[in-house]
């Protein structure tokens, strides 16, 4: 089961703006006619829940969306680029390569705008004005975004069957629902969380799902213990399994696992828990078992069960379905609509204007680097094929103060500054 992988998004770039004129007979002074670039394509995460995996996107896949054609004469605009819709399952959790998570696609068709198609640039028609009549400009098209992500698939579950390797939750998930998960007489043969729907009655339903068998230190990673423990923080009710018929004190067991599933995430011991006792037929010292419910008391409901002949079932199904029942009334969050907004991250939002524009360094070989990602960004629109071009990027860079601050820098006439690649000498 692939429940983490990670990918790269392309974006495609906006389709650049065109420079042209209207030249028709009979026609004087037809002025500029240049269209504008499309829009490149972006790219979206929707859930979905048809989709049970992330196997598609498994061995780092990558994914480009096409770039926005480039606008033409006659006013005609460039055709915007599609978009695309990545369809993963719900319960898919997004990351950055920080480790940061930028969105939870908890629900059936919850979309995130990972990567954003870049905007076309303005042919040289828009920049038309009662004073330039003939302007001999037009933007580029802005570059598409490339980032990294990782998804990790948290699965969706009522109840979280929890307990040591081969206590019998498999067995209890075949007794209750309809799944078949593979069954046998020793540790880990659950290698993969299964899933399965229990019918407490026609129209009462709710999702199992078996945890494979967890051990000592799963919530350091000793053995697969983070890719286990995550599929429990979405359950509403943890069903702790212990095999009384063990050897071992059961309350020991009990607060083994406890800790384990408590050190992962605290937050899961406010999550509700029920007790059962399995293969309770076979047990051999009774005295123990009654130790173990004297020593539990009334801090968890405890059920005497025996999954494999279906004995004892129904009272603890009947306390299941009332605990996730009572679990969904009090999710407010459930009860309100679905998010299905675009989330979209801009600059301007996430640092509120506190970013400076811009920064000069003065490099080792004497030139004068601007850097910034907001001065960049718009070097990056301007089509400095033509004087024009450049003069407007001149313009720009004196209206926010570089040449100023060059000065205080000590530049000379004849220095050489640097802003993105472009190389340009500075002249007072």
């Amino acid at each position: 089961m692939n429940d983490k992988v990670k990918i790269t998004l392309c974006s495609g770039k906006g389709g650049d703006g065109a420079i042209a004129f209207r030249r028709e007979k009979c026609v004087e002074a037809g002025g500029p006619y240049g269209g504008n670039g499309g829009k490149g394509g972006s790219i979206y995460l929707k859930a979905d829940e048809g989709m049970n995996s992330l196997s598609n996107y498994r061995f780092g896949k990558t994914f480009k969306a096409e770039e926005g054609e480039h606008g033409f004469s006659k006013l005609c605009f460039g055709k915007d680029a599609k978009d695309i819709t990545l369809l993963v399952p719900v319960g898919t959790v997004v990351e950055d390569e920080n480790g940061e998570m930028l969105a939870d696609l908890y629900h059936d068709k919850d979309t995130y705008l990972a990567v954003k198609g870049g905007r076309g640039g303005r042919g040289n028609a828009c920049f038309k004005s009662s004073v330039k009549r003939t302007p001999n400009i037009a933007e580029n098209g802005m570059p598409g975004e490339e980032k990294v992500f990782y998804l990790e698939l948290k699965l969706i579950a009522d109840v979280g069957l929890v307990g040591f390797p081969n206590v019998g939750k498999s067995t209890f998930l075949a007794a209750t629902t309809r799944a078949h998960p593979a069954i046998a007489d020793y540790p880990f043969t659950t290698l993969e969380p299964q899933l399965g729907v229990c019918y407490y009655k026609p129209d009462k339903t709710f999702v199992i799902a078996d945890i494979p068998g967890l051990i000592e230190g799963a919530s350091q990673g000793k053995g697969l213990g983070f890719s286990f423990l995550r599929h429990i923080e979405r359950c509403r009710v943890l069903l702790h399994i212990i095999d009384a018929s063990r050897d071992s004190d059961p309350l020991a067991d009990f607060n083994t696992i406890n800790k384990e599933l408590f050190d992962y995430k605290p937050e899961l011991a406010k999550r509700k828990m029920v007790i059962a006792l399995n293969k309770i037929d076979l047990v051999k010292d009774p005295a123990k078992i009654e130790k173990f419910k004297k020593e539990i008391g009334d801090k968890y409901p405890l059920f005497e069960i025996s999954a494999k002949d279906k004995d004892g079932l129904n009272p603890l199904i009947r306390k299941l379905y009332e605990l996730v029942d009572d679990s969904k009334k009090n999710d407010k969050n459930l009860n309100q609509p679905a998010d299905n907004e675009e989330k979209v991250y801009k600059a301007s939002s996430l640092d509120n204007g506190t970013t400076p524009l811009y920064k000069i360094v003065k490099r080792e070989d004497g030139y004068y680097e601007i850097l910034g990602e907001r001065v960049v960004r718009t070097k990056k629109l301007i089509n400095l094929k033509t004087d024009e071009g450049i003069d407007r990027l001149s313009e720009y860079l004196d209206r926010i103060g570089v040449n100023d601050r060059l000065k205080e820098l000590g530049v000379k006439t004849g220095s050489t500054i640097v802003l993105d690649g472009f190389e340009f000498e500075y002249y007072e």
